[in-house]
């Protein structure tokens, strides 16, 4: 029998029931299984907890994930429900997932099962960064906390791409492009145990201001406004010392000093309607600023209300604006309180140096009148304060004595912002404490009684120096050995507990130095107390060195020890600081006396070979150093001393006519023009020499001056200068050989100690601009740009650039403080507690040395132990 072409086999049907019949069955069953659930879920009531398991990419153990959670079996609670919000919320905090989700896996009656899955955020194993130097790498790492462990977080991710934008941004890197990339790290195990970073930076050129247009402006020229804008310049090769870059916040800058440049001339409206930023073809930035002026004001009547401690007179005067002058409102602002000079005579200064530490003035436009404005100068001056307590903290290794004999202000004093200032310079100037760090803390102010409680902060310091040298000198090798103590203690001497290593802590300055080669050694100490007595500020200074120098010829290299020149001498000196014309002011005076022995030591400077000179002296100087704060780098205020040491006119008592000498020494020199190996003659005129400078005799004047003003920010300007005569009472008699001026080169001290001078002048080799015995006159005159790379405890490093000149000349007759050698350069100085002031000059010289054609050139000059 034929089957039918249209009917199903028993087969056909059991394929047709689980293909399509069965599935249906179960998806219908478990769409009413989950119909079931989610009405349970629905009904808004609450369930059991039945279990929960942790699930998902983590490495934290399930039950402390759970026992973090709170939940546990049997517990009550709404699905979803606040209950897990918090929960998720609580999570998410830890900042330690990438995903977190609670899942229903089963509900029976009111029994409920939960899953909760949880993907672990990546820990971060090791960073690459590509396209910048090292010590960025480290910035960048350091910075943004790149350590291995750390959770990659998408917030991670953004913040360290912003900085990175933003960190070279601020030089100039406008179009800094950066991408970071993550991936997995596979143990040798085959796990995943975390990610590594791949930073790609892309700096691009450095974008740069290529014009500055300005729009609306007709009172101030293009010129004006653009010298206001002290941050963003325009490209210009001639202006070398400053990129003209762009950052945001150094154009806002700008704009807020254009406005001010405004309102320091009247125009107390002037605004930037608007600006814009533009790149051109080069990639460089066009800047348009779009000016309103407004129009120009005046100062018109100007009262004060609230003064009763001075009259309107007296703060007129210091005011110093008159009524009709073009208003200017950050001159205004400056008279009533300078905020960027501390020492400022303002009106708030005024009070406040007088004990009204709360005064409070503020200047108040009350009427304009079409271009003219009226103010009121408010004042509140409350009480007067009184210092109450004042402290000190930080010093480890100095006595209080030290420290609290330099102090200005004392409990009982009415407050003064002036003693307070004077004070820090005043500890700044020890050198016994980081002068960057210095600062007065107010502890405690009680306004009803007008008390302050004051306390300054001092971080020592190391106050002692070693200077351990060796090199080429003078002809050969010399080798120097320092010890200088700049914070002694004389009293504690013999005592053992006190050594550690060494005495300290007194105040006190001791200095030991060697200094030796083939030809000469020499030996110096000097001791130095600065407050005499403890009680006034009066410095004691002594000083003995010896000196054994041989004849060396710097030709052959040739030592002749049976020639030989001695040198001992010794100072005591007395410093006090003077109150008139103020108390910067410093007497200084001196005696000092060197014994010259000469042993068969015939040289062109001394005629007699065998013989001795003695040099008893008396110096008196007076010096003014108001320089602030900190002495290895002042920021401004200046330095200044002048002084004459003089020797007794032994001429003009012993007898002796010196004009008949020198007749008869001028006659002998012309008959050894001609009869040169007449031995009598030489050995009379080095009788006659022996006579004349048995005792010295001379006066010797010398002034030094130095200026510090801050131009922008901390760089700042020195100017220097120098003067220096030696003369003689009886011209008769003659200048000594000794005492004189020699000028060029580092500046260091030459090796011989017979009074000579030696004056800096880089750019040519040292003494070459002075004749071999030396001059009589000299004078120097420079500029010095400086910029600080670090000032802090460890190392103080500065930058610098010069252009300087000077000569020396022999007599008044010769001097034209117009025909100078001149020279320019740059230098870099280090300056460490523990070994002193170190650093390196290149100057080119300009002007050719005695006796050479053409410039000097190019001269290294290495600086140790100078002044800063």
């Amino acid at each position: 029998m034929e089957r039918p072409v249209n009917s199903l086999n028993n087969n056909q049907l059991l394929r047709t029931y689980k293909k399509f019949i069965l599935p249906l069955i179960v998806a219908t069953l478990w769409l009413g299984s989950l119909n079931a659930q989610q009405k349970a879920l629905d009904s808004g009531r609450k369930l059991t907890l039945n279990s929960i398991k942790v699930t998902g990419n983590q490495s934290f153990n399930e039950q402390t994930v759970i026992a973090f959670t709170g939940l546990k079996e049997g517990d009550r609670l709404y699905i979803p429900g606040e209950r897990l919000s918090s929960i998720t919320k609580k999570l998410w905090d830890q900042n330690l997932f990438s995903d977190i989700a609670f899942y229903v896996t089963n509900i029976e009656g009111d029994l409920v099962d939960l899953e909760l899955y949880i993907v672990e955020l990546p820990k971060l194993n090791e960073v690459t960064i590509q396209g910048i130097r090292k010590g960025q790498k480290k910035d960048i790492i350091k910075d943004n906390d790149l350590v291995a462990g750390k959770k990659i977080t998408k917030n991670l991710l953004t913040t360290t791409k912003n900085y990175i934008k933003d960190k070279f941004k601020e030089d100039g890197f406008y179009n800094t492009q950066v991408t970071i990339s993550t991936t997995p790290y596979i143990d040798t195990l085959g796990v995943e145990v975390g990610q590594n970073m791949l930073i790609n930076i892309d700096k691009n050129d450095r974008v740069k201001v290529s014009s500055i247009t300005f729009e609306g402006n007709e009172a101030l020229s293009n010129g004006k406004l653009r010298r206001a804008m002290k941050k963003v310049k325009r490209r210009n090769f001639l202006r070398f010392w400053k990129m003209s870059k762009y950052t945001d916040e150094f154009f806002a800058e700008d704009k807020a000093n254009i406005i001010k440049k405004y309102k320091s001339n009247g125009y107390r409206d002037a605004r930037i309607v608007s600006d814009t930023l533009a790149l051109n073809e080069n990639d460089d930035i066009d800047l348009t600023l779009n000016i309103e002026e407004g129009k120009r004001y005046y100062f018109g009547d100007i009262r004060f209300i609230g003064n009763s401690k001075y009259t309107d007179g007296q703060l007129r005067q210091l005011l110093g604006i008159e009524r009709g002058e073009p208003y200017n409102g950050i001159l205004l602002q400056e008279r009533i309180a300078d905020d960027s000079d501390p020492d400022a005579n303002d009106l708030t200064n005024l009070y406040q140096n007088n004990g009204y530490l709360a005064v409070n003035i503020n200047p108040v436009e009350v009427a304009v009148r079409q271009d003219t404005i009226d103010f009121e100068i408010r004042i509140i001056e409350r009480n007067e304060f009184y210092f109450d307590h004042i402290t000190v903290v930080g010093n480890d290794k100095t006595n209080d004595h030290v420290i609290y004999r330099e102090l200005r202000t004392r409990p009982g004093q009415k407050y003064s912002k002036r003693n307070v200032v004077r004070t820090i310079r005043e500890l700044g100037q020890l050198g016994y404490f980081d002068a960057e760090q210095l600062s007065p803390n107010f502890k405690f102010v009680d306004e009803n009684n007008g008390l302050v409680d004051l306390e300054y902060s001092v971080v020592e310091r190391g106050s002692s120096q070693i200077e351990l040298q060796g090199g080429y000198g003078g002809g050969g090798f010399v080798g120097t050995l320092g010890l200088s103590f700049n914070n002694f203690s004389l009293r504690n001497i013999f005592n053992k507990e006190a050594y550690k290593p060494l005495p300290m802590g007194d105040g006190q300055k001791l200095a030991l130095r060697a200094q030796a080669s083939s030809f000469y050694q020499t030996y110096s100490l000097s001791l130095t107390e600065p407050w005499l007595g403890g009680k006034k500020p009066i410095q004691l200074s002594t000083s003995f060195s010896h000196t054994i120098q041989y004849l060396y010829n710097f030709q052959t290299r040739e030592v002749d020890k049976d020639r030989r020149f001695l040198i001992t001498g010794g100072s005591v000196g007395l410093a006090k600081r003077l109150q008139w014309p103020d108390d910067y002011f410093q007497l200084s005076q001196a005696v000092s006396f060197q014994h010259y022995n000469l042993k068969n030591y015939n040289t062109g400077l001394f005629t007699f070979g065998d013989g001795y000179s003695n040099n008893l002296a008396y110096t008196i100087g007076l010096s003014r150093n108001n320089t602030a704060t900190n002495p290895i780098y002042p920021t401004q205020g200046s330095s200044f001393s002048l002084s004459a040491k003089l020797t007794f006119p032994y001429s003009a008592f012993n007898g002796v006519d010196y004009d008949d000498l020198r007749d008869e020494r001028d006659g002998l020199e012309d008959f050894l023009a001609n009869n040169p190996s007449d031995v009598d003659a030489r050995e009379r005129i080095a009788e006659i020499d022996q006579e004349r400078f048995n005792w010295l005799e001379y006066y010797k004047i010398k002034f030094s001056g130095d200026w510090y003003t801050t131009l922008v920010d901390k760089l700042v300007l020195r100017t220097k200068t120098e003067f220096g005569f030696l003369g003689a009472y009886n011209n008769d008699r003659g200048i000594p050989p000794f005492e004189r001026f020699f000028v060029g080169g580092d500046g260091l001290g030459a090796f011989s100690l017979d009074g000579r001078e030696v004056i800096q002048l880089r750019g040519y080799p040292n003494q070459s601009l002075s004749d071999n015995d030396g001059n009589t006159i000299y004078n120097k005159f420079s500029l010095e740009v400086r910029y600080p790379i670090t000032l802090k405890q460890a190392a103080s490093i500065y930058v610098l650039g010069f252009v300087e000149g000077g000569a020396a000349y022999d007599g008044f007759r010769d001097y034209n403080p117009f025909s100078i050698s001149r020279s320019a350069g740059a230098g870099l100085r280090i300056f460490m507690p523990a070994f002193g002031l170190l650093g390196i000059d290149f100057g080119y010289g300009f002007d050719p040395i005695l006796g050479g054609n053409g410039p000097n050139g190019l001269e290294t000059h290495f600086i140790i132990g100078q002044q800063f």
